[in-house]
């Protein structure tokens, strides 16, 4: 299996037609067409329905090219920091991050770092945390921004001054915009909104008073963006942090919880990992900006 033909069945699998593949690889269409044949008779395996006009993968292809796109990501990111010289700081840093407001402050650290060292570029990738430590420990990312406690005996992490507070966000007509902060008890009977995450969070769990089975759920999301499109739908209530919507001058409106509920952060990397020395020096700038 080499690297090249991970990348020709990528191209396959993105433009869906071998023909318009073979013309972006700058390949003729017989030897892209056999180079995936052979890939597909040394796993055993039919990763691709080829129509007329498309080509669908089917299911172990579909599995596959997850696989194939971490394979090729690592390989270039590799290939990327080997050609760096040895004395310079330059190169990408990769970032996986829950969504808080606190990558704010990472920001004005990423701001700083580039105007010092313009070869340095950052790449941020949000997801929940379950997706953001798979690529951590797959060495896809540098650094993960996590919400919540921490593996120690997996990851060295530098735990960054900043609490993040749970609440509710809302359509300004919802009954309970008219409270100051919501109790447990006002939830129970209404349409919520959950985050995928939340169904993993004890704390939350224990404030509620009551197993997620017994409220009414709604609907889920992943990106809060989204879900501040259901709340503006009137659809129910987003159980979210503070400070990742922008509800000024919209028909939505942010209450806390009472009684309080907030949530830490830090920055982590795989313990042992060799780091590159951008995102060494990354690592450095960020330790003193919190010690400011």
């Amino acid at each position: 299996m080499e690297l090249r033909v991970l990348e020709y069945f990528l191209a396959v699998a993105r433009e869906q037609n071998i023909s318009k593949a073979a013309e972006y690889l700058h390949l003729t269409q017989p030897t892209l067409s056999r180079q995936l044949k052979d890939l597909e008779e040394e796993f055993g395996k039919q990763l691709m329905i080829r129509g007329k006009r498309k080509v669908t993968l089917t299911e172990d292809g579909v599995y596959f090219r997850k696989r194939a796109e971490e394979i090729v990501s690592l390989a270039n990111r590799t290939r990327e920091e080997m050609r760096t010289s040895g004395d310079a700081i330059a190169g990408d840093i990769y970032i996986g991050a829950g969504e808080t407001h606190a990558i704010h402050h990472i920001a004005r650290v990423v701001k700083e770092l580039q105007e010092e060292y313009e070869g340095i570029r950052f790449h941020i990738v949000s997801g929940d945390t379950a997706d953001l430590q798979e690529r951590l420990d797959k060495g896809l990312f540098d650094f993960c921004l996590l919400l919540g406690g921490i593996d120690q005996s997996r990851y060295e992490y530098l735990k960054l001054p900043f609490v993040d507070r749970w609440g509710v966000l809302m359509h300004r007509d919802s009954a309970l915009a008219k409270k100051e902060s919501i109790s447990p008890e006002d939830l129970w009977d209404k349409p919520l909104i959950l985050s995928r995450q939340i169904l993993d969070e004890p704390q939350l769990y224990n404030w509620f008073g009551k197993p997620f089975a017994d409220l009414n759920v709604v609907a889920t999301y992943n990106l809060i963006n989204n879900a501040s499109i259901m709340a503006m739908e009137d659809m129910g209530y987003v159980v979210t942090l503070d400070k990742l919507v922008n509800v000024k001058g919209r028909a939505l409106c942010f209450r806390p919880f009472s009684p309080e509920r907030t949530v830490g952060m830090a920055l982590v990397w795989k313990k042992y990992q060799t780091q590159s020395k951008a995102a060494g020096r990354f690592l450095e700038a960020l330790s003193s900006a919190i010690e400011k």
